[in-house]
């Protein structure tokens, strides 16, 4: 169901605009998440992620001249549009720290100063506090979380602010969609319990919306990951060490093997062999340096999310733009069975590294079975607009 939006060219356009400052501080330090564990992180060495994701949107030449941002104060979005140079005014005064219940209060400040559209950054868990504050008012995420399941992301930050612009230009339409989140403690335990909290209205323009991420599960589906794990099982025979990301298919690789996988984390096999479990970004910076001095190589096995088709920059974010490079891009192994290929027109990366992603793109081999590879066109997410 998709409704229309219209406006006038020569009003002021009101956009509320949040960031969470603490999405998306868990993925490289392997927590699986950042909600009630910011300390920790940053503990463990993690930087913020949202400020610099907003920043990258919000350099959209759209986003000036008449619009208005509607925000909360300092690091959740005064700073960042001072920044920016965007004219802003400050609707909530947000606590430091700042909190869920600054999220639900600012949305419901963007609601009642006439916000057309709700901007935010961050993850699934700021997503459900906007949709839960919102109201009927549409609402638009910069992707910025370590788990993203929910249909109201963008695939970019400069795709969000595209469209953002398109929508309050009377460019765009809105659909209806479904904000999902997983219970972090226990998929920071291998489990993975998602479910959906709301749903919420959204710009819409396909390709540059995330879909909803699914799980694909079938007779037919399970056979082709063993296939494709018989196949691993052979290459992996060559003395590599090989990082493992998140998902079913890597795990049925692993299991195939007969080695330890934690299925939602980033692990390293070697010589049939777990010789990491649960990796950080700096335990694979670390492990990566000693395997190339020993003379060996360390590779990387991906498989695209469901319905979505990012293979890096969402879930195993500890497999990072570093940790690509200092592996080498050239040694990215993509697995897919040919049910999650088939609905997929493209694959996409978000690794924060522009020149990264780009080097990336392009038609590249997915394993899809015993042997057997199809050719997928890898795309950088920030490219499309």
């Amino acid at each position: 169901m998709q409704s229309s939006h219209r406006s006038d060219p020569h009003r002021e356009r009101r956009l509320g605009f949040l960031i969470n400052p603490i999405a998306g501080m868990g993925g490289k330090v392997g927590l699986k998440g950042t909600d009630g564990l910011s300390k920790m992180a940053r503990e463990m060495g993690a930087e913020p992620v949202a400020p610099k994701r907003a920043i990258e949107a919000l350099r959209h030449p759209g986003l000036r001249g008449s619009i208005l941002f509607l925000t909360a104060s300092g690091e959740m979005g005064e700073d960042a549009l001072r920044e920016a140079g965007l004219a802003h005014r400050v609707v909530h005064m947000a606590a430091d720290p700042s909190g869920p219940e600054d999220t639900i209060a600012a949305c419901q400040a963007f609601v009642r100063e006439g916000a057309e559209l709700i901007l935010f950054c961050g993850g699934d868990g700021t997503a459900r506090n906007v949709a839960f504050a919102s109201g009927e008012t549409p609402i638009l995420g910069i992707p910025a979380g370590v788990k993203m399941h929910s249909g109201v992301f963008a695939v970019s930050p400069r795709a969000a602010a595209g469209l953002a612009f398109r929508y309050l230009n009377g460019e765009l339409q809105t659909r209806e969609t479904e904000v999902a989140d997983v219970d972090e403690e226990s998929y920071r335990s291998g489990v993975l319990q998602t479910r959906i909290y709301a749903t919420a209205r959204t710009p819409y323009l396909p390709a540059l919306v995330q879909e909803r991420k699914q799980v694909y599960s079938s007779p037919s589906e399970d056979e082709f990951k063993r296939e494709i794990a018989l196949f691993a099982k052979e290459f992996m025979r060559d003395g590599s060490a090989y990082i493992m990301g998140a998902g079913t298919t890597t795990e049925s690789i692993a299991r195939e093997m007969g080695v330890e996988k934690t299925l939602l984390g980033v692990d390293v096999v070697r010589e049939g062999e777990t010789i990491l479990m649960d990796a950080s970004e700096s335990d694979l910076l670390r492990l990566i340096g000693e395997i190339q001095g020993g003379g060996a190589r360390a590779m990387i096995i991906v498989s695209p999310i469901g319905a979505q088709g990012f293979v890096l920059g969402r879930g195993s974010q500890q497999i990072s733009a570093d940790v690509i490079r200092l592996a080498g891009p050239e040694n990215l192994i993509i697995v897919a069975t040919p049910h999650k290929l088939a609905e997929l027109s493209h694959l996409l990366v978000d690794t924060g590294d522009c020149a990264l992603d780009c080097a990336l793109s392009g038609e590249r081999q997915v394993v899809c079975g015993y042997r057997l590879a199809q050719r997928k066109k890898v795309i950088a997410a920030g490219d499309l607009l």
